[in-house]
């Protein structure tokens, strides 16, 4: 086997690639190491070029293999490896959103990157060393494409920064940022925060900035050493035809007008419209795509030239100006647990919120994370928010990733389940679509938690900045950046936050890389407008209700012994079972003994007490109401709570002699009774005279 090993130490852990003939017919490969993780990663460029397709055909795949993590899961029948975990399609758009920009565009070769997770490492994150196999395996194939690229993980905690944090202590960071950069900038963000100041912010972007030059010097070396000449692959161009036909056919005082005539830019599509009838018909069909290729670079050009020179942007709005704003509570049905509805511009979202008991919560069995998810947030895209048809269901990458950058942005603010111990989910369903729907999710699920009466701290808001670049002293930052913006614009800069700071970060780009101090500027800006969006939640609704709604569950919580939670299952679950079936309530016991009843009052309070009865420690002294329940010839046999029972002897009914135990007692009666005795083989034995001495006075000879 032929091998190289090239290895640097990245925040106090060794990361090391190596190369060798494993994978030999991909265009590239290498095996990345950090800690005890493993990755593999490969990059292959098709032969061919995909005809009379419009966009760079790049797919990123990120496979998790459950024997990575020494598992074997899956469903009694099926142990293969099923689709992607949530957690897989994150980190296979990390790796897209990192690698995208710096190909040529205009290239129809296939491009495929697989990142394979071969060995997990509790404490390593594979997305770090999957992003930087990425790049190493592009930079030292054939294929053409402008790297390389580094990736850092940025934690902080009690105010101090740590580089590469471990995987297992992410839920205690304050800060838990992913930053992808070369070149002293920055070209992809994932982060979330508990409220961190901007300025923080700032200087974690600085440092991570320092730490990616590091493993760029690192990655230039090993691609002087063993990087391949980059193959030349034909690249789509514009015909002549097309260009003299646009001069000679697209008025520019029209097509300035087209491109500017407010936010629904119908007369842009329209005047877009008309133009490729007219290629249709001088020119034919075959260039079809190279006409709409050519119409979206022109307006590209025009956007950018009046942003940057003018600030001036399609919609007529100032460069740093939300568009109209609009925010409702509830008013859709009694039903459900709570609703928002918040419109910014023409993106309009409706979220609801369900509340349930622990027992709803979505169990997690994946390679990386296995655990118990109590808070999730899901978002759904249908065709007609575009005004279009098409598919209904089924999960695609964008949605996925938009419902999860929403559903972190959002748990910074969220009580503690000891607080609040609930199941909680939010769905938004995106009614109106014309930019930035994700933030749009956050903003309304805000509204659906206060609405719900769910004890957030703050409410959360988020806002999509955009960027139109020319030079690192000629740009522009847009805010709320809407359709044309973000398809045409060169950044697209999610935040969210608080009043107090930013909760969640996402951002991606279409050029190489972004100099800190634009962004670092551009938080600002979002702070802004963020804080103008929060002031419009809290004018319609200023606090969380102070009451759930009628339709939502209850939830009692006591705490048990631990070694009385199988007295509570009982055997085979049949003790457990037969409490919900009576009380119509559902139960979730944990391993500490904390029990969480959830259902409607009447049978909350039930339930309650059966459980206090099966689990209640009985001692010596205590006093009870007690049934009788069989008379003996030397006492009788006490039950007290669900099923205890214990002995009165003849000589413990009265303070004074009894001679037939019936004169006195009868099954079925109640009497009070005091815990005399508990004896080595723990049988109980009761009086009534200590409870009552009096009970029986009046029978006395």
């Amino acid at each position: 086997m032929l091998k190289k090993e090239y290895s640097i130490d990245c925040g106090g852990k060794v990361l090391t690639a190596t190369f060798n003939d494993m994978a030999e017919k991909a265009n590239g490969s290498v095996m990345i190491k950090y800690g005890q993780t493993v990755v593999l990663v490969t990059a292959c460029m098709g032969d061919s070029i995909k005809e009379n397709m419009n966009y760079f055909p790049l797919t990123v795949d990120y496979e998790e293999k459950f024997y990575a993590a020494g598992l074997i899961l899956g469903g009694r029948f099926i142990k293969r490896e099923g689709r992607p975990s949530e957690e897989a399609i994150l980190a296979g758009r990390a790796i897209d959103r990192t690698i995208r920009p710096l190909f040529d565009q205009r290239i129809r070769n296939e491009v495929q990157v697989i990142a394979t997770v071969l060995s997990i490492d509790d404490k390593v994150d594979p997305d770090v060393p999957a992003i930087i196999g990425a790049s190493l395996a592009l930079a030292t194939s054939n294929i053409p494409w402008n790297g390389p690229v580094s990736a850092v993980r940025l934690g902080q905690q009690d105010n101090k920064f740590i580089i590469n944090p471990d995987n297992d202590s992410s839920e205690d960071l304050d800060l838990n940022l992913l930053i992808c950069g070369k070149d002293e900038q920055i070209n992809m963000i994932e982060a979330e925060a508990k409220e961190i100041k901007e300025d923080v912010i700032g200087q974690a972007f600085d440092l991570a900035i320092a730490e990616v030059e590091k493993i760029q010097a690192w990655q230039k070396d090993i691609i002087k050493e063993i990087g391949q000449e980059k193959m030349k692959v034909e690249l789509k161009s514009i015909s002549e035809e097309i260009i003299s036909f646009f001069k000679k056919e697209v008025n520019p005082t029209d097509f300035h007008e087209a491109i500017f005539s407010g936010p629904g830019h119908s007369g842009s599509n329209k005047l877009k419209q008309v133009w490729l009838d007219k290629i249709k018909e001088n020119l034919g069909d075959e260039y079809i795509g190279q006409a709409e290729d050519y119409w979206e670079e022109k307006v590209n050009d025009i956007l950018h030239d009046k942003a940057i020179n003018n600030q001036q942007r399609a919609d007529g709005r100032a460069l740093d100006e939300l568009r109209s704003l609009y925010a409702e509570v509830g008013n859709i049905s009694e039903i459900i647990h709570g609703a928002g509805i918040f419109y910014r511009g023409q993106t309009h979202i409706l979220s609801v919120l369900t509340l349930s008991g622990p027992k709803d919560s979505q169990l997690i069995e994946g390679m990386e994370l296995r655990t118990k998810k109590y808070f999730m947030h899901h978002y759904n895209f249908p065709p007609f928010s575009v005004g279009e048809t098409g598919r209904l269901g089924g999960m695609n990458r964008r949605a996925i990733g938009h419902g999860a950058l929403a559903e972190k942005s959002l748990k910074a603010v969220l009580p503690t389940k000891e607080k609040f111990p609930y199941t909680i989910r939010l769905v938004s369903e995106v009614l109106t679509s014309n930019g930035s729907t994700s933030m749009g999710s956050v903003c309304a699920c805000s509204l659906a938690l206060l609405d719900g009466g769910v004890p957030i701290s703050r409410p959360v808001a988020g806002i999509a900045m955009g960027l139109m670049y020319e030079s690192p002293e000629k740009y522009a930052i847009l805010t709320d950046i809407q359709g044309p913006e973000d398809s045409h614009g060169d950044m697209d800069f999610k935040v969210a936050g608080t009043t107090k700071g930013i909760t969640g970060i996402q951002m991606d780009i279409k050029i190489g890389g972004i100099n800190p101090k634009i962004l670092k500027e551009a938080l600002i800006k979002a702070r802004q407008a963020r804080e103008e969006i929060i002031e419009k939640i809290t004018s319609v609704i200023p606090s969380p209700r102070a009451d759930l709604k009628p339709s939502a569950p209850q939830i009692e919580i006591i705490k048990i012994p631990v070694d009385k939670i199988g007295a509570v299952i009982g055997p085979s679950g049949k003790t457990i079972q037969k409490i919900t079936e009576e009380t119509g309530v559902e139960i979730e016991i944990e391993d500490d003994g904390s029990v969480y009843i959830s259902g409607k009052k009447e049978g909350l309070k039930q339930a309650k007490e059966i459980v206090e009865d099966i689990t209640r420690v009985y001692e010596v002294g205590q006093r009870y109401n007690g049934k009788v329940s069989k008379i003996m010839n030397f006492g009788a046999f006490i039950k007290i709570g669900r099923d205890l029972e214990g002995l009165v002897h003849i000589s413990e009914i009265a303070p004074f002699r009894v001679e037939k135990i019936t004169d006195f007692l009868k099954e079925g009666q109640e009497v009070p009774i005091v815990i005399k005795e508990i004896d080595d083989r723990g049988r109980y034995n009761f009086s009534i005279k200590q409870a009552d001495p009096n009970l029986f006075s009046n029978k006395k000879n």
